[in-house]
C-alpha cells in the first residue's frame, strides 16, 4: 500500500465516507445487507485470519474503513443489533473450527502409538510445560519490542523456572518409555487454533506459534465472541433473533 493510500484509508476510518463532503461516495450504506457487519464489529475471521495458514480469501460482503467509521457514529445514538449478526457468525466459525480439532484428535488416536495411561500423563506433563514456555517467550518478546523491559526480564525468569521443571518432566517421561518409541514425535492439538504441536518442539518453534498471526487471530476472535456473549439481551434483541441456523462456510460471512 503507497503512503497515499495509507493515507486515504486513515481519513476513512476516522472520519467516514463523507470526509470531502460527498454524502454518497460509495453508493452503498453501512447498514445494506451487502456489507460485512463483522468488519463493522471489527472480527471478521476473513480480515483477522488474512495471510495465514488457514486465510479464508476475500469475504464476499464489503469490508470498508469509512463505512465502519459511519457506523461507529451512528451506533453512538441508536443501537442497531450487529452484535446479534456478529455472534452468529463466530458461533458458527468457532464450531466449525472446533469440529476440525476434534477431527484432528481422533486421527492422532487412531495413527500414533497408543500410550498406557501413566505415560499418557507424563507425556501431557511435558506438552503442558512446552506450551507455558511458549506462550511466556512470546510474551516477554513482544514486550521487549513494547520497551516494557523489566516485564520482559521478568517473564524470562518464570521462563528459566518452567525450563527446570520440564527437563525434570521430559526425563521422567523418557524413563516412562523404550528409547525407540521415545524418539516418535508425539504429537497433539492446539484448542484455540487447531493446529499440531510436538512434544519435541523446541522453545523457539512453540514461540513462533503461539505467537504467530494464525494463533493470535484465532484468541481475538474467541475472545470477541465470549465478549458478545456477554451483552445484555433486551427484548427489542430477543425479538430480532430470527428462527434460523447460521452455517459457516469458508465463503460467507
Amino acid at each position: 500500500m503507497s503512503a497515499h493510500e495509507q493515507m486515504r484509508a486513515m481519513l476513512d476510518q476516522l472520519m467516514g465516507t463523507a470526509r470531502n463532503g460527498e454524502t454518497d461516495r460509495h453508493g452503498v450504506k453501512f447498514y445494506d445487507d451487502a456489507v460485512c457487519k463483522s468488519f463493522l464489529l471489527q472480527c471478521c475471521p476473513h480480515e483477522i485470519l488474512s495471510s495465514t495458514r488457514m486465510d479464508l480469501g476475500e469475504c464476499p460482503k464489503i469490508h470498508d474503513l469509512a463505512l465502519r467509521a459511519d457506523y461507529e457514529l451512528a451506533s453512538k445514538t441508536k443501537d442497531y443489533f450487529y452484535d446479534i449478526d456478529a455472534t452468529e457468525h463466530l458461533e458458527a466459525f468457532i464450531a466449525d473450527c472446533d469440529r476440525r480439532t476434534t477431527a484432528a484428535k481422533q486421527r492422532l488416536a487412531e495413527t500414533q502409538e497408543e500410550l498406557s495411561a501413566e505415560v499418557t500423563e507424563k507425556a501431557n506433563a511435558v506438552h503442558e510445560l512446552a506450551e507455558q514456555i511458549g506462550q511466556k517467550l512470546a510474551r516477554a518478546e513482544a514486550l521487549g519490542e513494547e520497551g516494557m523491559v523489566e516485564e520482559s526480564v521478568k517473564l524470562m525468569g518464570e521462563i528459566d523456572e518452567l525450563r527446570k521443571k520440564k527437563a525434570v518432566a521430559e526425563q521422567e517421561y523418557r524413563n516412562s518409555m523404550p528409547a525407540s518409541s521415545y524418539q516418535q514425535q508425539k504429537l497433539r492439538v492446539c484448542e484455540v487454533c487447531s493446529a499440531y504441536l510436538g512434544i519435541h518442539d523446541n522453545d523457539r518453534r512453540l514461540a513462533d506459534h503461539f505467537g504467530g498471526k494464525l494463533h493470535l487471530g484465532f484468541i481475538t476472535i474467541r475472545e470477541k465472541l465470549a465478549e458478545l456473549k456477554t451483552q445484555p439481551v433486551t427484548e427489542q434483541k430477543q425479538a430480532r433473533r430470527l428462527p434460523r441456523t447460521f452455517s459457516w462456510s469458508r465463503q460467507g460471512s
